[in-house]
């Protein structure tokens, strides 16, 4: 089966836009130009992956991603052209898996597309490694959970992700460009800032641990576990 996308947009130029990008891809293309017709057809037609306005008539992008997250974890792209970083975190705290602004180039949107696709339907063979762990924090792999001492902490999907790799990677200096390629699945440079929205809502939740997500200023970011107890000792 074709997998489809739903386009939620009430410029019509740019729908069409799109489903031509997306079409040549090979997916399946619907379209809602307003946000109770999103919803509606997300209940009917079962998408896979949205993408999705802020601005619309009636229930507005925030609402619709809202609903969506109540019951299912259908990636989301919000497609807006809101540039100022409180959107983004919103958007992002909500539950997108990704934000792109206007203008952009169709062929990114593609892009994105297909690397969200692929990190939240991971091939069926791609193994399973065990659990990590750093001073009192351990990551799950296999139930994408993570818990510091005995409490679990909320982690949405690519927070987790990001984790996961920074856990992998632990005391290393990881690039935005390595983060951005390696977690999200980008082969080009540019929207690093997402990966630094993603790194500051990690780091209120890792404020219990005792592990830090450093930064390394002009670089990138290393995840650090405790001292160990002989540290300084002579």
């Amino acid at each position: 089966m074709d997998t489809t996308i739903l386009i939620v947009d009430d410029e019509p130029n740019i729908v069409e836009l799109n489903r031509m990008y997306l079409e040549g891809a090979g997916y399946r293309v619907l379209a809602a130009r307003t946000g109770q017709e999103a919803l509606a057809r997300f209940h009917s037609d079962h998408p896979d992956l949205l993408v999705l306005d802020l601005m619309l008539p009636g229930a507005d992008g925030w609402t619709v991603c809202r609903e969506v997250r109540r019951e299912s974890q259908t990636p989301i792209i919000m497609l807006t052209a809101r540039t100022e970083d409180i959107d983004r975190i919103l958007g992002l705290e909500l539950g997108a898996d990704d934000y792109v602004t206007k203008p952009y180039n169709p062929r990114e949107l593609v892009a994105r597309v297909r690397a969200v696709l692929r990190r939240t339907n991971p091939p069926a063979e791609a193994s399973i490694t065990s659990p990590l762990h750093l001073g009192n924090l351990m990551l799950d792999p296999a139930r994408r959970t993570a818990s510091v001492g005995e409490k679990e902490i909320t982690l949405r999907s690519k927070e987790f992700d990001l984790l996961h790799h920074l856990m992998e990677n632990a005391g290393i200096v990881l690039t935005r460009e390595r983060l951005l390629s390696q977690v999200w699945g980008y082969d080009f440079a540019g929207e690093t800032r997402t990966v630094d929205v993603h790194v500051a809502a990690l780091r209120r939740e890792l404020r219990v641990s005792d592990v830090s997500l450093e930064t390394v200023w002009g670089v990138g970011y290393k995840l650090v576990g405790p001292p160990s107890p002989s540290a300084g000792a002579r």
